[in-house]
């Protein structure tokens, strides 16, 4: 029997996520050139923070290879799960703006790659590029969108429609700028995601396979639907 080849894992260079993101393609010469040469990366292992709650934060992050979830934990221990970054997204121009410390903790749920544009770049395209904060405009107010709509979702939906929202969230252009359907996501970090033990994210996808909205590929979840 023909043995199914796992898919490769979504892995960018540094020139390459660059290349593809809008706001980069949106900027003059010059400020292309800048953050060419200000923009460095980072190599996460399962389960190490990218950064802390409390913590200042000094750069904007993009996913080069790998995926790295939001999460806020409580005092008794218990975990919150915001949402997920995968290949090709950039997010944390929300900590930056409002000049706090941050809110959350990035954790990396496998091994991960991170671009970062230091803080000083970040603040000096905002001030002297105009497309550069339409761009985060439209991008805050997407995530805005997305966690109005989250927390709606803790409150008034059933497990197997956290486990299909935090799917759909997998897709959504604003975290999987890539647009792929086949999710490289194990159950247990989709349980994590989605915030819901993974013997309940089991059931939840076996009812969605049953359903016809998504189907296990080797190596991951296929979102059909």
């Amino acid at each position: 029997m023909r043995r199914q080849r796992q898919p490769a894992t979504p892995s960018l260079t540094l020139a390459q996520l660059l290349a593809q993101s809008a706001w980069f393609a949106e900027l003059d010469d010059a400020a292309q050139a800048q953050v060419r040469a200000d923009a460095s990366e980072r190599a996460l292992a399962t389960g190490e923070s990218l950064g802390h709650h409390g913590e200042r934060q000094h750069a904007w992050f993009g996913v080069l290879e790998g995926l790295v979830k939001w999460a806020i934990t409580g005092r008794d221990g218990r975990s919150l799960t915001l949402g997920g970054q995968s290949v090709g997204s950039w997010f944390g121009e929300g900590t930056l703006v409002r000049d706090t410390a941050r809110q959350s903790d990035l954790v990396a749920l496998r091994h991960s790659r991170v671009a970062l544009i230091p803080r000083e770049t970040f603040d000096w395209l905002r001030r002297s590029r105009p497309s550069f904060n339409d761009h985060l405009l439209r991008q805050v107010n997407e995530r805005l969108h997305w966690f109005m709509g989250s927390l709606v979702a803790h409150g008034l939906l059933d497990t197997d429609s956290q486990v299909a929202r935090a799917l759909v969230g997998m897709v959504h252009p604003l975290l999987n700028p890539h647009g792929e359907r086949h999710l490289q996501l194990s159950q247990e970090e989709l349980a994590s995601l989605a915030a819901v033990s993974r013997q309940s994210c089991n059931g939840a996808l076996m009812r969605l396979k049953d359903a016809g909205l998504v189907r296990s590929e080797y190596g991951g979840i296929v979102v059909v639907d």
